[in-house]
């Protein structure tokens, strides 16, 4: 009885943010994707331009996910997790096969389609664990949707610690990893991540706790990143740290039975309450029920925990929002101007970002680092993105809450400050690619959380997924044209005019980043024009949370 009570136990919204934590933890392989270019690179005879139109394809897979979002709506969490494992395999694989020479060497359009499959998995992987999330904490959705983009920020510098531990120095093992692992977990984990009934209390403090463990990870990562950079690590040290960070990343656990054990609580207190009602005569509706009519109309579940539920069941008004606001589907929400503000914002900013860490294995040798250099670049970008994604989830959690700032207000801090990022690696001084790379990155982390969280408050949450994920096109097409049709051109470019085919020094991607610091600064001002228009709808947003949280 025991058992089956604790296994009933595990199927609770504090077990679904666990296991989407894990699935998230793995579902980054794209952000590796400087790992095993330079692969790619030579086993295919690519040219720069070449390599970084298959790198569009990989930045176009990973966020162009309104399929994901669609099946979401339709089918649920599970399904979309199923449906990720099986195309992350399938592209991975594939690759693997290619570089290996197990494959005659594929036409590059083959080798797009490859990249393509591969890379449109991490938006199923992100769609059901961060749609589920939102739903399971409407009341925190800042800092639920900072910590699971938080994981997704963390999971390249985890993919690259596990292949430096079993296979470091061949990188045609890192494709093969990238296709079982990310494929496997999900498909373990998937029968736990659904949405949940709240049993009421203040999550707040168990939020906390799924964000300190992040931030402990975080930490230790990078302390792993700067060992590795200054000294060497054998063989038995690099296996006992991982075995560290499988221990660290295994502590949510505890949080899950501690929502258990309180969620069992609330229950039992609960009906002791009605029971004493039914006793005493009195309908227990009569009390709870007049109150709640009085201030917010009822909500229908927009979600059934059961696997049988019937997904397009979406609430009627998001209790957590102004009542003036509505549940726009993907047609109704691209005919308002907040959509293409928001799309225009993200494409400069997340464009930018991403034709940054596709040629940071290049930047870096162009201006004499060493493939260790370049190595760590990576590792530490993956930390960096990550406290971007979480912290600036959190803190504008907080300042809506305490100080009324509309979210969009950081849209256009972070990407200011992005510019300044792009600016100093154009100067190519000593040390100015680290210290550029880590604006860039925590900026870009900031625009992933920034983006979902506007997304759902302004177009409610019935269509949340789909609606995200069609914004997040913006990555992949200003990927394409500042990735492939600025840098992959101005290096060729730059490299023609020498006798080898690589450039090096200052002037190959000077041009370059001179171009992606005004890019970005523009997009901090249409993202300050999104903030001037939206500045009273977040007030009302502030008196619909206040109201919400004194009924509960």
């Amino acid at each position: 009885m025991g058992a089956r009570r604790w296994w009933l136990g595990t199927s609770s919204k504090w077990a679904a943010t666990a296991a989407s934590l894990w699935i998230q933890c793995t579902s980054g392989p794209a952000y590796c994707f400087g790992i095993y270019s330079p692969l790619l690179k030579s086993s295919q005879s690519y040219d720069q331009s070449t390599l970084d139109t298959v790198a569009f394809f990989k930045d176009l897979g990973a966020n162009a996910g309104v399929l994901s979002g669609l099946l979401y709506s339709s089918s649920g969490p599970r399904s979309v997790l199923a449906a990720g494992a099986a195309q992350c395999f399938a592209g991975y694989f594939l690759m693997w096969l290619a570089v290996t020479g197990a494959l005659p060497r594929v036409p590059v359009p083959l080798m797009c389609l490859f990249m393509l499959l591969a890379a449109h998995a991490q938006t199923f992987f992100n769609t059901a664990n961060v749609v589920t999330a939102v739903h399971n904490f409407p009341s925190y959705r800042g800092t639920v949707v900072g910590i699971m983009k938080g994981f997704l920020g963390l999971s390249a510098v985890i993919l690259i610690q596990l292949y430096r531990t079993l296979y470091s120095g061949n990188s045609s093992y890192f494709l093969l990893m990238l296709a079982v692992l990310p494929a496997f977990l999900p498909l373990v984990l998937m029968y736990f991540v659904n949405v949940h009934s709240s049993y009421g209390g203040d999550n707040k403090q168990l939020l906390d706790g799924f964000s300190l463990i992040a931030l402990i990870i975080a930490g230790y990562i990078m302390a792993l990143v700067i060992w590795e950079n200054v000294g060497t690590m054998g063989s038995p040290a690099r296996i006992l740290t991982f075995l560290v960070l499988i221990m660290l990343l295994s502590s949510p656990i505890a949080i899950v039975v501690r929502g258990h054990m309180r969620d069992t609580r609330i229950q039992f207190e609960t009906s002791s309450h009605e029971r004493i009602l039914l006793t005493n005569d009195v309908d227990p509706s009569e009390v709870t029920g007049q109150r709640e009519s009085d201030a917010l109309p009822p909500r229908k579940s927009c979600l059934k925990s059961d696997s049988s539920a019937h997904w397009h069941e979406a609430p009627e008004r998001d209790a957590q929002m102004p009542r003036t606001v509505e549940n726009l589907n993907i047609l109704q929400a691209m005919w308002t101007c907040d959509f293409w503000l928001l799309f225009l914002a993200m494409a400069c900013g997340m464009g930018s970002g991403l034709a940054t860490v596709n040629n940071i294995s290049q930047i870096g040798s162009s201006l004499g680092y060493t493939s260790v250099e370049t190595s760590t670049l990576i590792s530490l970008w993956s930390i960096w993105n990550f406290l971007g994604r979480f912290g600036t989830g959190y803190i504008s959690d907080y300042f809506l809450r305490i100080q009324g700032y509309a979210r969009p207000i950081f849209m256009a801090i972070t990407l200011g400050t992005m510019s300044i990022g792009h600016a100093v690696i154009s100067s190519g001084l000593p040390g100015a690619l680290y210290v550029g790379s880590i604006l860039v990155a925590v900026c870009y982390g900031s625009q992933w959380s920034l983006m979902p969280i506007i997304t759902s408050e302004i177009f409610g949450l019935r269509h949340f997924g789909t609606i995200f994920n069609a914004i997040a096109i913006a990555s992949p097409l200003g990927s394409y044209i500042l990735s492939v049709r600025v840098v992959g051109y101005i290096y060729d470019m730059e490299a023609s005019t020498s006798d080898k085919s690589t450039c090096t020094g200052i002037h190959c991607f000077m041009l370059s980043f001179l171009i992606m610091a005004a890019v970005s600064l523009f997009g901090s001002i249409v993202a300050l024009i999104l903030f001037m228009r939206t500045r009273m709808f977040y007030k009302q947003v502030i008196v619909a949370k206040l109201q919400h949280s004194v009924i509960l």
